[in-house]
This record gives C-alpha cells, sequence and structure tokens, in this order.
C-alpha cells in the first residue's frame, strides 16, 4: 500500500487535490477543478488514483459525488520515514561518536 500511495503522491497536481480536500473537505471533482489549471475530467482521473491507493474515498449525495480525504492511508508512509529517519540518525551519532573521540 505504501508503495501506491507513493505512486499517487508523486504527482503535483494529485497531492494539490489530496491537499484541498484536506484543507477544505469533501468536494466533487466539478469543485475541485474550479479551483485548479485543468479540466473536470483530469481532477477525476486523479481523483481515481487517489482512491487507488486509498487517500480519498467517495460518497454520494444525491446527484453528485463527493470526495474526502483519508489522512489515515499516511500513516504506513509516515511509519516508513520515522523508522528511516531513526536509521540515519543512529549513523549520524555514531560518525559523531567516532569523530569526537
Amino acid at each position: 500500500m505504501t508503495d501506491n500511495v507513493f505512486a499517487a503522491l508523486a504527482d503535483p497536481t494529485r497531492r494539490t487535490v489530496f491537499s484541498l480536500l484536506v484543507e477544505s473537505g469533501p468536494a466533487s471533482a466539478t469543485r475541485l477543478a474550479d479551483r485548479l489549471p485543468v479540466s473536470r475530467q483530469a481532477v477525476a482521473k486523479h481523483l481515481a488514483v487517489l482512491e487507488d491507493a486509498g487517500l480519498v474515498t467517495r460518497e454520494r449525495a444525491g446527484r453528485e459525488t463527493r470526495f474526502a480525504a483519508n489522512p489515515a492511508a499516511l500513516e504506513d508512509v509516515a511509519r516508513w520515514i520515522e523508522e528511516v529517519g531513526a536509521t540515519w540518525e543512529a549513523r549520524l551519532r555514531r560518525l559523531q561518536d567516532r569523530f569526537a573521540q
């Protein structure tokens, strides 16, 4: 799942779409397209990739489909980043200790 999240967020437009949903709450593809320099169809494709990665969910509200951010999908990525960061911190401490002697 982490690979899908990284792949989905690799695109700057998808990062912007995700950020808009986090900041502003659920929105339709049309509403999101109004805030971006891309078409509604392009936004819909980006939302599909984000949904496949688990970063957004969709819900019908009458005739409208609204998308909402699912930040919980970032938990595995955050955990991985923490692990990598801790590994590098340990390496840097060992280097500092070695050269401090």
